[in-house]
């Protein structure tokens, strides 16, 4: 079951967006889930991860500046993103961390212009 995000768009340097990501009630009680973005020419990346337990951890590019959360009665997270950069310009993903092949979406597209 691939994972599909959304929430996505065109904003500029310094804006916000919010992901979400619905995923099945059984990945997210036991699994814990993380936010990935792939930029064009480069691999793709973990941005956030958040445990069962609440437990959160970002990469050192977007510590202070992206919010990881889950509602466990939804079976969604989300990624709040603030101060955003031309730099955070990327497919953003969401999976189990660690990601389960199988369940790799589309992604949503964000773009910040300068």
């Amino acid at each position: 079951v691939q994972l599909q995000a959304s929430g996505g768009g065109l904003v500029q340097a310094g804006g916000s967006l919010r992901l979400s990501c619905a995923a099945s009630g059984r990945i997210f009680s036991i699994n814990a889930m993380a936010w990935y973005r792939q930029a064009p020419g480069k691999q793709r990346e973990l941005v956030a991860l958040i445990t069962t337990a609440g437990n959160t951890s970002y990469a050192d590019s977007v510590k202070g500046r992206f919010t990881i959360s889950r509602d466990n009665a939804k079976n969604t997270q989300y990624l709040q993103m603030n101060g955003l950069k031309p730099e955070d310009t990327a497919v953003y993903y969401c999976n189990a961390a660690p990601p389960i092949t199988s369940h790799w979406g589309q992604g949503t597209q964000v773009t910040v212009s300068s």
